[in-house]
């Protein structure tokens, strides 16, 4: 299958990074390429393309959409919550800009063999990654009643939780649960009709906690937002771009934290000597408008966050 993106929040994206032609910037996510060919494209051949990706169908699929370009670029196979490292095996001290664009890919979804989506029958799987061994099915028959019920509420933001984690245990002593047909038929039972006749598949929350508790998606962003803001030099912009108020919330907080690190009580005059780091180029987050939701209706819980670098820190 060829491997497809439709990027959200292209043009967002491509005004908010301040491209520079000679620049070096990261796409963290570099998914089908969408958004890493705008990035290419305003780079001229002194420029730096850095890709990362921990799907390796991804890497292939972008460098390929990607050769048109005559900017220089690197594709590395990873997790971008490794930025600090990768940026110093490549010896590079800081980049330009920095874009994440958070959760699962479009191809990730439609591949119904990677077990993403609830609509397409395949084994439960739900890896990024698949060198890792870990899977959905091991959540799905490994997990306890009150482990499932804990992510799929925390991550789901699943109200009927508690009930499809009973449903899902008292199915598996018939045996594993293999398949993401088998899953959906479940969770079905589990919500009562009423409950099922409006508002998104009654599967799609479900199946997002599983996939964010496989591929630790929300482990390692704390960490990693305030790593990309260290990679930065002097007005560098990181471009974040999320898909559930678990992420954005963290995201936030990242930015809210070092545009005001001052720790000292607010009717006091500083004295602990923390100055902020970025400016966040809008309070609020940017938003899809009517026309991208209508052609991509999967950009419809979609955010970004954009900060600017004020001073230059060294990634050691």
């Amino acid at each position: 299958m060829e491997f497809s993106h439709v990027p959200v929040l292209y043009d967002e994206c491509m005004e908010n990074l301040n491209i520079k032609p000679d620049g070096v910037y990261v796409d963290g996510t570099l998914g089908g390429g969408g958004h890493a060919s705008g990035v290419c494209s305003r780079l001229g051949p002194e420029g730096l393309f850095i890709g990362i990706d921990r799907d390796a169908d991804a890497q292939a699929a972008a460098g390929k959409r990607l050769e048109q370009y005559n900017c220089r670029k690197i594709f590395v196979h990873d997790n971008y919550t490794n930025i600090k490292n990768i940026l110093k095996d490549l010896g590079i001290d800081h980049i330009d800009g920095a874009l994440l664009d958070l959760g699962v890919s479009s191809f990730q979804l439609d591949e119904g063999s990677r077990g993403f989506s609830y609509m397409h029958p395949a084994p439960l799987d739900m890896r990024m990654d698949q060198s890792s061994a870990f899977t959905a099915r091991d959540v799905v028959n490994g997990y306890s009643e009150a482990e499932l019920t804990n992510i799929i509420r925390k991550y789901g933001e699943e109200k009927w939780a508690k009930r499809i984690s009973h449903f899902i245990v008292e199915a598996r002593k018939n045996g594993p649960v293999e398949t993401t047909d088998e899953l959906v038929d479940i969770i079905k039972r589990a919500i009562p009709a009423s409950a099922r006749r409006d508002g998104p598949h009654p599967a799609k929350r479900t199946f997002q906690a599983i996939r964010i508790e496989v591929n630790d998606e929300l482990g390692g962003l704390e960490t990693a937002v305030g790593d990309f803001i260290d990679a930065l030099g002097a007005g560098g912009r990181l471009c974040i771009i999320t898909f559930h108020s678990l992420e954005d919330r963290i995201v936030k907080e990242r930015f809210a934290e070092r545009e005001n690190p001052c720790t000292c009580p607010k009717n006091m005059p500083c004295v602990c000597g923390r100055k902020p780091v970025i400016k966040r180029i809008s309070r609020k987050p940017i938003i899809p408008g009517e026309e991208e939701i209508e052609n991509n209706p999967r950009s419809r819980s979609a955010k970004l966050r954009v900060a600017e670098k004020l001073k230059m820190v060294t990634v050691k």
